[in-house]
């Protein structure tokens, strides 16, 4: 599901219709295409390691292994946000220098760059919470950063319950439509300040760039 994730920015930014990336616009897409092919032939190849799997330092390699793609997943991560903000910095550029087209085209590409940042801080979410996915099944996991509804009820099928990528992608969607919490709560400092991001560039998107293109079409 994150891969796929990926894929989906990729095209996003493919489909902008005003020129709001660095270089052209095969570029940034490229660069995330060209990251991303190594991390899933490592997660790939590590999964392997693990069906075979039987001595205590082939568990010990593999936990290493994932710590490493985990770095490599968050740098990627990074990467994608850093070209996001740089498509909102450029579109607000040319809000304020009278330019960026028709409303219609000021309304898909705010529309585009919010998708974005839904899905870069579903993937902000999934990779940090109690260590991220390279921790599940090898070591004790780290503190919870998120109090998932799954989390607060009594019933023993929700006493192993483990968000997955779309439990993430969810609260990134309610976290930027609603600029607050919903039914997810935040834990840790981390945690709160990624939504707090969030929000805040949601809230520039759509406070901004919106209400801009509305004032066109009036």
């Amino acid at each position: 599901m994150a891969r796929a994730a990926v894929l989906v920015v990729a095209l996003l930014q493919l489909l902008l219709v005003n020129d709001l990336t660095f270089g052209p616009r095969w570029l940034a897409p490229a660069v995330e295409f060209v990251m991303l092919v190594p991390l899933s032939i490592a997660t790939a190849w590590n999964q392997a390691k693990v069906r075979v799997a039987t001595a205590e330092h082939h568990w010990q390699a593999i936990g290493n292994y994932r710590l490493w793609i985990r770095r490599a997943a968050i740098l990627l991560t990074g990467v994608i946000s850093l070209i996001n903000c740089g498509a909102l910095f450029e579109l607000v550029r040319n809000l304020l220098h009278g330019h960026g087209g028709s409303a219609q085209m000021l309304l898909v590409d705010a529309l585009n760059i919010w998708i974005t940042n839904v899905i870069i801080f579903a993937l902000w979410f999934w990779s940090t919470d109690r260590g991220g996915p390279p921790t599940c099944g090898l070591t004790k996991r780290a503190e919870a950063d998120f109090l998932f509804p799954q989390m607060t009820l009594p019933d023993r099928e929700f006493g192993t319950w483990i968000p997955g990528f779309v439990d993430y992608l969810f609260l990134a969607f309610t976290n930027a439509t609603a600029f607050s919490p919903t039914d997810t709560l935040p834990l840790s400092a981390r945690a709160k300040l990624l939504m707090m991001t969030e929000a805040m560039i949601s809230l520039l998107t759509v406070a901004l760039v919106a209400a801009r293109a509305v004032n066109i079409l009036a």
